[in-house]
């Protein structure tokens, strides 16, 4: 198994950290019924996630990955949807086995710890504090913070400057298609976990540059430790 020795390491939160599909589902189908849609299976809502909140939207209208939609329709949905999941979220989410261990040996090492999410911030910040998650961060980058997401290079890159550190020395732990382009792209190692959300893909074939089952695995990944 090889090992790191990051100047930085980003964390990817849904799917990565937390299991946050029961509440996404719970807010999809809330929206869908007060569109008069027919609502959605969870495990198709598992698949359509990991790449911010319209693209969701749109696929649960749709039932497609690619699915178009009309502008007017797809603002009316989004808006329901933000009620919805303001009344679901943090209510059914969980912490993935292995991540508080994980993230406490992370905070060990003599490193900024951020973490990167297309989620917005409106969602974000109450589900880090309903799950005590906030605690382990240094940073916290939202969907919504800048005009692009993962896997655009850019939010990655824009965070390893704020922290003044190379983006070839820094690492990414997530779960996606997303997470890996974005780091590729930004220069960036990248961990991918087995389990997640990853539109139904397996993860390995797409290279990354090490796999975990769990978090507390970056134990034996990461080198540098004060303890």
């Amino acid at each position: 198994m090889p090992q790191f020795a990051p100047n930085l390491v980003l964390f990817d939160l849904d799917g990565t950290l937390v299991d946050s599909v029961p509440d996404l589902h719970e807010a999809v189908n809330r929206m869908l019924a007060e569109l008069g849609r027919p609502t959605r299976m969870i495990e198709q809502v598992r698949d359509w996630i990991g790449n911010g909140i319209k693209p969701l939207v749109s696929r649960a209208l749709t039932g497609q990955m690619d699915g178009k939609v009309d502008e007017a329709l797809l603002d009316e949905a989004i808006a329901a949807f933000d009620r919805a999941y303001q009344a679901t979220n943090g209510k059914f989410t969980r912490i993935f086995p292995g991540v508080i261990e994980g993230l406490k040996y992370v905070r060990t090492l003599d490193i900024p710890v951020g973490l990167m999410t297309n989620t917005p911030r409106a969602y974000t910040e109450p589900l880090l504090a309903e799950t005590g998650l906030l605690r382990f961060f240094d940073h916290v980058h939202c969907g919504d913070d800048l005009p692009v997401q993962k896997p655009d290079a850019g939010p990655l890159l824009y965070v390893a400057g704020w922290f003044r550190v190379e983006p070839t020395g820094a690492l990414m732990v997530g779960d996606s298609i997303s997470d890996l382009n974005a780091a590729r792209a930004a220069g960036f190692n990248i961990v991918c976990t087995s389990y997640g959300y990853n539109h139904g893909r397996d993860i390995r074939d797409y290279n990354p540059d090490a796999m975990i089952d769990s978090l507390d695995e970056l134990k034996s990944l990461l080198v540098g430790a004060t303890t």
